[in-house]
């Protein structure tokens, strides 16, 4: 057991800790070369942003050097060195402000302005956020104390993702859409909060070499607003998890309803949007007109679902367009007049298919009729169409015709009747089998 448990331990892989602080010293510093490379990493993340490419942002991310000063807030906090705190704190705030400006400039030149799904995914942080932040960053202090690094430090800042917040903030501010600016910068602060109290925890449980302050109650204060900061950005990330999660189950549910419950007798459903956010279920119908009592039961079947303080709202047609100052309206006009021709043109296919068997089912009637009164002991008959299938002759229609008699034909009346039917179901090809 102790082999075991010993496979978990650090201190045989740990770097000297004058060493791991140097190393860490080093990449706070924002001058030069690593504020031209932020510069770039930014543009290229915006880039991606900006024609939703998740290979280019990844690339951004990899390229990008904000790590540096987030793990040594996180050391400086952790080992109660002042002075790296302080060097630390100042270039984070150099080299956010230069990445926010940077990412606003991109956006208010570029001609592309649309929030593309790479933009709203960086939006609405929740506690997910968090973990992903916390444990990237606990991976990022182990590998950077470690003598066997490897990859991990590009690993870490693709997970936590600390350029595409900070573009999608600059998109914010350049299209002036503040909450997109707000949203994406509090995921930027997650990632920032919680890879430093990651730092943080390591280089304390590891105890590295900890410089003690003037006096404990300044240690206590230390502590204290440590926590607080960790507290006041992990408290809305635990509703927004919350929200995102019931926001999933709803949609969910709703699906299931639209699924088994929203059906209408000679109706289709032309259109349906499920908000999750306001609970609210709109479908659009085409068809015969929807009856108030329709509409209330199926207004009752929200219990059912446990969707009973849902909004569900049924339109019918066009009508729901005809008032609307939307400037998507044509395109939704466009959109169900497609749905409609294509709804009539596999009604009338139906409806062609439905005809042919019937009128099949009547000449059938009518033919074995007509052959009962020539020949009385006829008792039972199958005129049917089908195709016959050949290797020479491909596809060919044909009539199978099965006649049960009480008495046998001789084979001049067989020969006859095979004759009479040809002319009478205007058919050259028949194969007849008589009982």
């Amino acid at each position: 057991m102790n082999n075991f448990f010993d496979k978990f331990r650090l201190h045989t892989e740990i770097e000297e800790f004058p060493s791991v602080i140097v190393s860490i010293e080093n990449g706070v510093v924002f001058r030069g070369t690593n504020l031209w490379v932020l510069i770039f990493a930014i543009f290229v993340a915006s880039l991606g942003l900006n024609v939703n490419s998740t290979a280019v942002i990844i690339g951004a991310m990899l390229i990008s050097p904000l790590m540096g000063p987030i793990m040594g807030i996180g050391l400086g906090m952790g080992i109660n060195d002042l002075a790296l705190l302080r060097k630390a704190i100042n270039n984070y705030l150099v080299a956010t402000g230069v990445a926010l400006t940077t990412s606003t400039i991109f956006f208010l030149v570029s001609p592309l302005s649309d929030a593309h799904s790479e933009i709203l995914a960086r939006t609405s942080p929740t506690i997910y956020d968090v973990l992903i932040a916390l444990f990237g960053g606990f991976a990022g202090i182990v590998a950077t104390s470690s003598r066997l690094k490897g990859n991990v430090i590009p690993g870490v800042a693709i997970a936590t993702a600390l350029m595409p917040p900070l573009c999608t903030a600059g998109y914010g501010l350049a299209t002036l859409q503040f909450h997109f600016f707000f949203g994406a910068f509090y995921l930027f602060i997650i990632n920032t909060v919680f890879i430093a109290l990651a730092t943080f925890v390591f280089v304390r449980l590891q105890h590295f070499p900890f410089k003690h302050l003037q006096n404990e109650r300044a240690e206590k204060v230390a502590n204290r607003i440590v926590w607080g900061v960790v507290l006041t950005t992990l408290l809305p990330s635990i509703y927004f998890g919350y929200d995102m999660v019931q926001q999933n189950r709803f949609t969910k549910i709703a699906n299931d309803f639209v699924t088994n419950e929203a059906h209408f007798t000679n109706d289709y459903l032309l259109n349906k949007k499920i908000d999750a956010k306001n609970r609210t279920i709109s479908l659009v119908f085409g068809g015969n007109e929807i009856l108030p009592e329709q509409i209330k039961h199926l207004e009752n079947q929200l219990k059912k679902y446990d969707l009973k303080n849902s909004s569900l709202s049924i339109k019918q047609g066009f009508a729901y367009l005809s008032d609307s100052k939307d400037n998507t309206s044509n395109d939704q006009l466009d959109q169900l007049t497609q749905a409609l021709v294509a709804k009539e043109i596999q009604q009338k296919a139906l409806q062609l298919q439905l005809d042919s068997i019937h009128n099949q089912q009547k000449l059938s009637a009518q033919v074995y009729k007509e052959l009962k009164v020539q020949y009385p002991t006829l008792k039972n008959a199958i005129i049917q169409p089908f195709f016959l299938l050949s290797d020479s002759t491909g596809n060919n229609q044909s009539f199978l015709v099965i006649l049960s008699l009480s008495k046998n034909l001789p084979k001049s009346e067989r020969a006859k009747i095979e004759r009479w039917l040809k002319l009478r179901l205007h058919h050259t090809t028949i194969k007849m089998i008589f009982q």
